[in-house]
């Protein structure tokens, strides 16, 4: 199996980050690590195993980049503008350095984003901050209202990174044209203690006109050998 290790300064974290790239072509899928979790964890947890004839067949090619979560939102020690702030900064690298990486390295047009449980946030929070560059959004257990992580408090830098608040009051024509044409898919285990939140993702999404499939799995299902049939089922195949 392809695969590649890279690591940069990032001028917009101010520091090294690290990512692994799997496959060699197909649809591009850049993958988040559950809560501050690192690069190398969804190839710890099985999912190459698991996608394996996606990336033999070059269906898909796999970007698994770092979390700062330590240094965002789990940073509890400081203000929650500030978290938000560094938010904003991670997904600046996640577009303008690890997306054109990814445009370098394959021609194929169609990008995605996965997580699972605090990745799910991230996945969610980039595809929907940035529409007009995504085509599929996989969230899978996930939260999708961070200001249970800052006690209810709001600001500019919580509220453009917190999908529960800006896809709601989402007004921009363009915008709501391209999360509208974009596959969003949404799936928690119906036992699980964040399937609320999907749900109300969900809604927020129709309330706006913004088809999403929720889907809703038998029993908790918030584990890597759930995660791993959900991305076998969901992440489909495009040449």
């Amino acid at each position: 199996m392809h695969r590649e290790y890279h690591k940069w300064w990032s001028p917009s974290l101010g520091r090294d980050m690290e990512l692994l790239v799997y496959g060699y072509s197909g649809a591009r899928l850049i993958v988040f690590p559950t809560s501050r979790g690192k690069f190398y964890e969804w190839e710890d947890r099985g999912m190459m195993h698991a996608l394996g004839e996606h990336l033999e067949r070059g269906w898909l090619q796999m970007y698994c980049v770092d979390s700062v979560d330590a240094e965002s939102w789990y940073n509890y020690g400081a203000h929650a503008g500030h978290r938000g702030y560094r938010q904003s900064q991670y997904l600046n690298y996640v577009v303008h350095e690890v997306v054109p990486l990814s445009q370098q390295k394959s021609g194929n047009p169609f990008l995605m984003s996965a997580g699972a449980s605090f990745g799910a946030f991230h996945a969610a929070s980039v595809a929907f901050k940035y529409p007009f560059l995504f085509n599929r959004m996989i969230a899978m257990s996930g939260m999708f209202d961070i200001k249970r992580f800052t006690r209810g408090y709001s600001d500019d830098n919580v509220y453009f990174n917190n999908p529960a608040d800006f896809v709601k009051f989402e007004s921009d024509a363009s915008r709501l044209d391209a999360l509208r044409r974009m596959d969003i898919i949404i799936a928690a285990g119906k036992d699980d203690s964040l399937v609320a939140e999907s749900q109300r993702m969900s809604e927020i999404l129709w309330s706006k006109g913004i088809g999403n499939a929720l889907r809703l799995w038998d029993g908790w299902s918030h584990d890597w050998p759930f995660w791993q049939r959900m991305m076998q089922m969901y992440v489909g195949g495009h040449d």
